[in-house]
């Protein structure tokens, strides 16, 4: 079960990653410092927006509006943090005998 756990625990990093270079991208792309018209450069926007928005869009639906500011990024890497804490503290402690 501790092997569930770590799996678990290296996904949610990876995905924190992801949400990282997500955002980073958006704002590249949002300050035309990449070439928008480069297909390369679509193909990687479109699989960051791909892996990242399903996650993000519950939230931005809760979220009032801030002027143009997001911050669902934000809050979805404090919940994978939570979310990592809950599992190294509470539930991998229950496993660790068996």
């Amino acid at each position: 079960m501790t092997a569930l756990f770590n799996v678990i625990l290296i996904a949610l990093e990876l995905y924190t990653y992801v949400i990282i270079a997500s955002a980073i991208f958006s704002w590249l792309f949002a300050f035309n410092i990449v070439n928008s018209n480069n297909e390369f450069i679509n193909t990687i926007g479109r699989v960051l927006y791909n892996l990242t928005e399903p996650a993000l869009r519950p939230i931005r639906r809760f979220m009032p509006d801030l002027g143009g500011i997001d911050i669902s990024p934000v809050i979805l890497l404090l919940a994978i943090i939570f979310l990592r804490q809950i599992i190294i503290i509470n539930l991998m402690p229950m496993f660790r005998g068996y």
